[in-house]
């Protein structure tokens, strides 16, 4: 039962992060490191799942062939560990990138077509759920298929271990730490492997070596899967981390602009509407579509004199172009809010023109004008002097 249990659990690990990184896969479908990844933790799900007792008693059952869930699950195996071969080539790159994944598909291709060929010469009557590997050490066929499920899956371990050790001393970061957890993970793989084919070994010399086959693999088993499974997404994740903190602190940062912003967003029905249960990076997008919506709107109201002042006036006081320009824009769009508050005819300026040229500021200097706008004193005036020229007006 707890071999059931454990086996399930190592699953639904792997599985999750399959689900984590699914999304990934449909929007870039014909990435193959995206494809290697998600294959290697949906085959490695199925491997635990198929050797899991209780799945063995079903599969056994359901076909009416005695062990029949033995090759299954070793041909899932053989396809896990081409898999994992293929993920740290396409993880790696290189000039042969495709030559070498095609050259471990084909290897592992033999394996399986070996696997089938020998359960089918072979004869394994009698049903065992926990320990084939040793009961049938020693039958003809059946034999050779278990040294070369588990010949394949050692060498596929021992390769992915060192590969992504020693890579891991090239690189630093999370890069690194994914590296040196998967580089674990597949050492663990190793034991499983070791375990097995120690307890193999043991029934030739006339010894009874079951445990290690029933207690220790299994345990080495899950706990790779767990360690493969964190490697793998160390490095997707913390990049996806980043990615999200960067857009929370920009959506943040932005607030001063939408909230100038606010009532003619309102008035004019030009914010689309807020979206709920969202990444920071949707939300991010949110807020500066409906800034980019507000400033095509009120580009009529651009006073080019009053950018040219506040741009040399800026200058001066800051030192930096950048910071001057987006201090020269705030002072822009903050008096034209002003001037266009209380119209109710359509947005056309005094003149009839687009003054501005349909000139519209940045995308990337929005988080900058947000902050001028927050604590220029430049711009509190030009906001200050609209607001006294359109009462003057009225």
């Amino acid at each position: 039962m707890m071999n059931g249990l454990l086996n399930y659990v190592s699953c639904g690990v792997l599985w999750l992060g399959l689900v984590v990184k699914s999304p990934d896969l449909v929007r870039h479908r014909s990435d193959p490191y995206l494809r290697a990844i998600c294959a290697v933790l949906g085959l490695a799900g199925v491997c635990f799942l198929l050797g899991a007792e209780p799945t063995v008693a079903a599969v056994n059952d359901l076909s009416g062939i005695p062990n029949l869930a033995a090759p299954l699950t070793y041909a899932s195996i053989t396809a896990y560990s081409a898999a994992s071969q293929v993920l740290i080539v396409y993880w790696r790159g290189g000039p042969h990138v495709h030559r070498t994944t095609r050259r471990w598909m084909v290897a592992y291709a033999f394996v399986l077509l070996g696997i089938a060929v020998t359960f089918a010469l072979g004869d394994a009557p009698v049903e065992r759920r926990t320990d084939l590997d040793t009961y049938y050490a020693t039958t003809p066929f059946i034999a050779e298929m278990i040294v070369l499920y588990l010949a394949g899956h050692l060498v596929a371990a021992g390769v992915t271990t060192v590969s992504s050790l020693r890579w891991a001393r090239q690189v630093r970061g999370r890069l690194r730490a994914g590296l040196v957890v998967l580089g674990v993970g597949a050492l663990c793989n190793a034991g499983y492997s070791i375990s097995k084919l120690a307890a193999v070994v043991a029934r030739w010399c006339g010894s009874d070596w079951s445990g290690l086959s029933t207690t220790v693999s299994p345990v080495a088993a899950g706990l790779a899967a767990l360690l493969t499974v964190t490697g793998v997404l160390i490095p997707l994740v913390g990049s996806r981390t980043t990615q999200w903190r960067r857009a929370r602190r920009d959506f943040v940062r932005l607030e001063p602009l939408e909230r100038e912003l606010d009532e003619f967003l309102t008035r004019r029905a030009l914010r689309l509407p807020r979206p709920r249960w969202s990444s920071p990076t949707t939300r991010l997008v949110w807020r500066q579509t409906s800034i980019h919506n507000a400033l095509g709107s009120l580009d009529a109201f651009f006073d080019p004199d009053l950018y040219e002042r506040t741009l040399e006036a800026a200058a001066q006081e800051v030192r930096d172009p950048e910071r001057a320009e987006a201090t020269a824009w705030a002072a822009v769009i903050a008096a034209a809010v002003v001037e266009q508050r209380d119209r109710d005819s359509p947005l056309v300026p005094p003149d009839g023109t687009g003054r501005f040229q349909n000139r519209a500021p940045a995308s990337g200097a929005l988080v900058s004008i947000a902050a001028a706008l927050a604590a220029s004193p430049l711009v509190a005036a030009a906001r200050a002097d609209a607001g006294t020229t359109r009462t003057g007006t009225a």
